[in-house]
């Protein structure tokens, strides 16, 4: 009896354990299925190596979500159509981008969207599309294998063109022209005194000048001086010929204004006078004699009678 209670007690206690265990994931699966992500959809185009369901969504580096399903696009075969579940309190707007990155050359492959602008509307799902479309760009592997074949290509290209420029003859002309190169180096170094004779020589032709220089500056600050002492003196004698010419005008007035005086009506009123003058002395003339032989006349008037005939 004791060992049948023992079984009894060991087999409730498991499917205790295993009835909390359905419990623990059914309310775990539970709160998952009850977490609610807005759906969007991007395209790309060629190869998502890495990339698969599950792998996490970033925006500007941070994680925001989920892959939710990758597909081919039926329409077009080269391009792929991935699902992505996003935080729903995340706002993507229409100029986001959405590209495959990975962390480093062997990390984890995921999608990264950056882009958007605060001022740009909303990203809304168009007329007969199930989610928002994000637009997409190459990631930066993408670009770097779509450009590699030109690159090789121009290393190629390269390659070949420093084998030409190494080819005999043009080694043949460096070594020539090092060993020139090598004997001028002998050449000056056998001559180094004289240069440094040349080089105190150009010096001291260089303070000569320097002193020529400023006595020809003292020069040329003399003649400007008398050149300036010469145009003040010219500009007096142009000033007192300025002036001696004005009172030869104003004196050529005033002979003009004399002759006009002299010449004009002036002489005629004075002839006019002369001639009233005279007339004038010659009635007091007359009227003096005839006081001298009358002089009762003035008073009394003529006395005399005239003949009166009968």
């Amino acid at each position: 009896m004791e060992t049948r209670a023992s079984y009894v007690l060991v087999g409730a206690f498991v499917v205790v354990c295993i009835a909390g265990l359905f419990v623990a994931t059914l309310w775990v699966a539970g709160a998952q299925y009850r977490e609610e992500y807005t759906y969007y959809r991007t395209y790309f185009n060629g190869a998502v190596t890495g990339l698969g369901k599950g792998n996490s969504v970033r925006y500007n580096g941070i994680e925001v979500g989920h892959i939710a399903d990758l597909t081919f696009d039926q329409s077009d075969p080269g391009r792929v159509i991935v699902t992505l579940q996003i935080d729903p309190s995340l706002p993507l707007h229409v100029d986001s981008v959405a590209s495959i990155e990975s962390q480093g050359l062997t990390g984890a492959t995921y999608v990264e969207i950056d882009g958007g602008t605060a001022n740009s509307p909303l990203l809304q799902a168009e007329t007969g599309q199930e989610y928002p479309i994000i637009p997409s760009k190459p990631s930066t592997l993408q670009q770097l294998a779509q450009s590699g074949p030109e690159l090789v290509a121009n290393l190629k290209t390269a390659g070949e063109r420093f084998s030409d420029l190494l080819n005999d003859d043009n080694r043949k002309a460096v070594s020539e022209l090092l060993t020139n190169l090598r004997s001028t180096s002998s050449l000056l170094d056998e001559h180094a005194e004289d240069f440094n004779a040349l080089l105190v020589n150009m010096k001291t032709a260089t303070e000569t000048l320097n002193r020529v220089l400023g006595t020809t500056d003292r020069a040329v600050a003399n003649a400007d001086r008398a050149l300036d002492s010469v145009t003040s003196v010219a500009n007096a004698i142009r000033t007192a010929t300025d002036s001696a010419n004005m009172t030869a005008q104003k004196v050529g007035k005033l002979t003009d204004d004399a002759d006009k005086v002299i010449n004009g009506q002036a002489t005629a009123q004075f002839t006019q006078l002369m001639a009233e003058t005279r007339a004038l002395v010659a009635s007091m003339t007359k009227l003096t004699n005839d006081l001298e032989r009358q002089p009762t006349r003035l008073l009394f008037g003529d006395q005399r009678q005239g003949y009166t005939p009968k």
